[in-house]
């Protein structure tokens, strides 16, 4: 769930999984599947790989793309330079797949 501020905070805002998606992890990689009508479409299944899946199981509408960077910085040992511009391009290709939904602010 997503969080939206009503307040005109000028944070940037936080990534936020869009509705419709289940996500199923199997060994290193994150399966998604978009489900219309209660239906699964497998014709529309989206796989990531184990950096993919570390930034979508991290995003959850309260976490910053920084924080996405840092944690992946971390967990993969590369300079959170690398980590940021990896996550901003991942970002805008759930967005343009329609992975993320109305991004969230921070609550208050």
């Amino acid at each position: 769930m997503c969080v939206l501020s009503s307040q005109g905070d000028p944070s940037p805002p936080f990534p936020c999984k869009a509705d419709g998606f289940v996500s199923r992890s199997i060994a290193d990689e994150e399966i998604i599947v978009p489900v219309r009508g209660g239906v699964g479409d497998l014709e529309s299944i989206f796989t990531f790989n184990a950096v993919g899946a570390t930034i979508w199981r991290l995003i959850d509408g309260r976490t910053s793309p920084e924080a996405l960077a840092a944690a992946v910085a971390r967990e993969y040992e590369v300079s959170e330079a690398t980590a940021a511009a990896d996550v901003e391009e991942f970002l805008t290709a759930l967005r343009a797949k329609g992975l993320l939904g109305p991004a969230g602010k921070q609550a208050p």
